[in-house]
């Protein structure tokens, strides 16, 4: 009889098929409030690749760092795309899965087979204007940010020069939607809409499925408005680089990168916050000296907002960890657990203000995020005007006692409650980066802006803060 070790001892083979092996539910209390428990619970269990519950469906969670890089490296062996789903093409993937949704939208992130390299070929093409700094939309863009970000700290300083105020809402937020609806080409603030709905999206109320359909149909509009008249914007660029998309492909790739973009820098823009916040003197000191990106680097190392890739499957049966995972079977990478593998991070300095960038934040391999340099570029342009544009900013709850928010993808914080202090006299133009000269460009009219209701929203948060 074939066996292996598990980690608890030999197991026979014939058992670790993950149907037969009863595996817990991931998305618990703990796991909420202490995810780092429940990863570390897994690994003494199980080893380096553990079998989890997500919600009704049993997944493959890989836990350790050198057998994440083996997935992500090997596009071949652990392929994307849910027609490899071996449960899901037998039916067994409940029809009201609450994860569902959100991986039937085929769009870059989730989609496999031939189709795939012809579309990320043109998202490399069309994000390369505002990824490379000798491009004029990508100084447009970092202008944009900047512009963005004076705008939402003046707005907080309307609430009073001193005061408290929740950054995740009136800022972290906000910013990176703002400046997705800048990549996307929305008129004016026409957008605005959109990016409210966005927001009801990610945070999966009673009203996410309305808002989502009003979303999309937003999205194929203004996928139509750039067919008929191409701007210098994403959706322009790739229409251009891949003239066979069709408007409904899309608006799926539209709503891809606003949500993408906006979560996740908004959760880097408030951790990286935090980072600084509850750290030594020495930290913020390093980010005064211009050092925001290695204050980044740190975060995404010990809390990354993607904690939990989208699925992979194992196009054959293969080794991995402790197990052999079953052709079909699904598999998580989850950089949260891999970072905290005691193989990686016992060699990873603490307390050094050069940190790693050997993170799996944006993921390895072939299918690494194409836009990361663009949300770096966004989330350090936001920390940094924050910090230059504040006199005084302090954490107004324990680090330890901040709300956090967990889903089977990102971890973020509900609220950033702050004390602070606005600076006496206006920030000069950022340090490190353009004035924001294209300011008149960016920003709609007051009057626009004024009934725009991203804007009514964030108004209202002032008014009802004194």
């Amino acid at each position: 009889m074939e066996t292996q070790w598990g980690g608890g001892g030999p197991v026979d083979l014939d058992d670790t098929r993950l149907e037969m092996l009863n595996p817990q539910p991931l998305l618990t209390r703990d796991y909420e409030t202490r995810p780092a428990l429940v990863y570390e619970r897994l690994r003494q269990q199980h080893g380096p690749v553990a079998p989890v519950d997500l919600l009704g469906v049993p997944a493959w969670l890989v836990l350790g760092y050198r057998e994440s890089l083996q997935v992500l490296q090997d596009d071949d062996g652990w392929p994307k795309g849910l027609e490899n789903w071996r449960a899901r093409t037998e039916g067994r993937v409940p029809a009201d899965w609450p994860l569902g949704p959100s991986l039937e939208v085929n769009h870059i992130l989730i989609q496999g087979g031939p189709g795939y390299r012809p579309l990320r070929t043109a998202w490399d093409v069309a994000l390369k204007p505002f990824q490379d700094p000798r491009h004029p939309q990508a100084k447009r863009l970092k202008a944009a940010v900047t512009a963005y970000a004076d705008e939402l700290i003046t707005l907080v300083g309307q609430g009073g020069r001193t005061g408290v105020a929740d950054l995740s809402a009136q800022f972290s937020r906000p910013l990176p939607l703002m400046v997705a609806s800048h990549l996307l080409g929305f008129p004016g603030s026409q957008g605005d809409d959109a990016l409210m709905d966005m927001w009801r999206v990610l945070d999966a109320g009673p009203d996410a499925e309305a808002a989502l359909e009003r979303l999309l149909a937003t999205l194929a509009e203004l996928a139509a408005l750039k067919l008929e008249k191409p701007g210098d914007d994403f959706p322009s660029y790739l229409l251009a680089a891949h003239p066979d998309l069709s408007l409904d492909h899309l608006a799926r790739e539209l709503f891809m990168l606003l949500g993408m973009t906006s979560d996740h820098v908004g959760i880097l823009i408030s951790n990286t916050v935090v980072e600084v916040l509850s750290g030594e003197g020495s930290v913020r000191a390093s980010l005064s000296a211009g050092m925001v990106r290695e204050s980044m680097n740190r975060v995404v190392m010990r809390k990354p907002p993607l904690v939990n890739f989208v699925p992979r499957f194992a196009a054959r049966d293969t080794p991995l960890g402790n197990y052999t995972i079953r052709a079909g079977d699904p598999v998580w990478v989850s950089p949260g657990a891999a970072h905290a593998d005691p193989l990686f991070a016992d060699h990873v300095a603490s307390g050094t203000t050069i940190s790693t960038r050997a993170h799996l934040s944006w993921g390895a391999g072939p299918r690494q995020c194409p836009a990361r340099e663009l949300a770096s570029t966004v989330a350090a342009a936001g920390v940094g005007r924050l910090f230059e544009r504040f006199e005084y900013l302090d954490l107004a709850l324990p680090a330890d006692q901040l709300p956090w928010r967990s889903s089977p993808f990102m971890r973020g914080l509900r609220s950033l409650p702050v004390r602070y202090e606005l600076a006496a006299t206006p920030a000069g133009p950022p340090l490190g980066g353009p004035a924001p000269e294209a300011a008149d460009e960016v920003l709609p009219d007051s009057s626009a802006r004024q009934r725009s209701s991203l804007w009514r929203y964030l108004t209202g948060l002032i008014r009802g803060g004194r």
